[in-house]
């Protein structure tokens, strides 16, 4: 599965290290993916996803249906099966 927030978007970005000499070689900025089980109240059961942290604070702020709500997805775009 790729290295990508279900619920965000985040995905690796790309940059270059520079040494103190300034030489450029190609690197990776990778996001804080975590897998995580979240109980979603509403529906009384726990729900598999990988989302950012950023994403996770937000979720532990408003609830998971609320947030997914606001971003236009529904809770089977981005439950990850077992």
């Amino acid at each position: 599965m790729a290295r990508k927030c279900s619920i965000t978007g985040k995905a690796p970005l790309a940059g270059n290290h520079v040494s103190h000499a300034h030489n450029k070689t190609k690197r990776r900025q990778l996001p804080n993916i975590q897998s995580k089980r979240i109980f979603v109240s509403e529906l009384n059961r726990f729900v598999r996803v990988k989302i950012s942290t950023r994403a996770l604070k937000t979720i532990n702020n408003k609830g998971l249906l609320t947030y997914l709500a606001q971003q236009g997805l529904k809770l089977s775009d981005v439950e990850v099966a077992n």
